[in-house]
């Protein structure tokens, strides 16, 4: 991945795992710009948008992208645990729409929602899946959500069904295939910052 040019960042990860803190702090290391899952679905919500209409935003005003970026509704949330919204094509079309437009307009590091496959031939992209044992997971869960450790268990393995259910649904692949990334990692006994080091690493051998 070159980073003196144009470029995208996926990173999938499990519910517990960390990845979306790992996404954030590399996004503030790099100097670019951060999204996940709550900062898609905002924008979405606020203007209701289909693929088409998206097109048709693109092509009013040159400033357009910025604009969008300032009314957007950006969440600290660290999990969304109350996925029940139905997904539909159009919606995932519409997604994928999204994502490649924030891909084209700005470097970037974009966890979740099926990035890793929507771009997954963008000219300059690297993917990443972060992942935990489960009784590191749970761990995680329990402290950051205030759970028991079997409501932490089972809101985990709701979470996963839920995710993968999806990434089959509407990419045909298994978001537990590594052979979707370049770059595999296990948070567990390994802080947010010790896996931006390795990224940065690794993004350093392949620039």
């Amino acid at each position: 991945m070159n980073t003196s040019s144009k470029f995208v960042i996926t990173i999938n990860r499990e519910l517990g795992s960390g990845g979306r803190t790992v996404g954030r702090k590399l996004a503030e290391k790099l100097g670019v710009a951060f999204y996940d899952k709550a900062v898609i679905k905002s924008l979405e919500e606020r203007y209701n948008l289909s693929a088409e209409q998206i097109e048709d935003l693109k092509g009013q005003e040159t400033s357009w992208w910025a604009e969008f970026k300032r009314k957007l509704t950006f969440s600290d949330a660290e999990y969304d645990l109350n996925q029940t919204g139905i997904e539909t094509e159009d919606v995932f079309r519409a997604e994928a729409q999204l994502l490649k437009t924030i891909a084209h307009e700005e470097s970037c590091v974009i966890t979740g929602r099926s990035a890793f496959h929507v771009l997954r031939n963008h000219p300059n992209h690297l993917s990443i899946l972060i992942q935990a044992s489960m009784p590191s997971r749970i761990a995680r869960v329990m402290k950051e959500q205030n759970m028991s450790e079997d409501e932490a268990r089972k809101t985990i393995e709701k979470v996963d069904k839920m995710r993968e259910n999806y990434v089959r649904e509407f990419t045909g692949t298994s978001r537990y295939d590594t052979r979707n990334y370049q770059l595999v990692l296990c948070m567990d006994e390994m802080t947010e910052e010790a896996a931006v080091r390795i990224i940065m690493e690794y993004i350093k051998s392949t620039n």
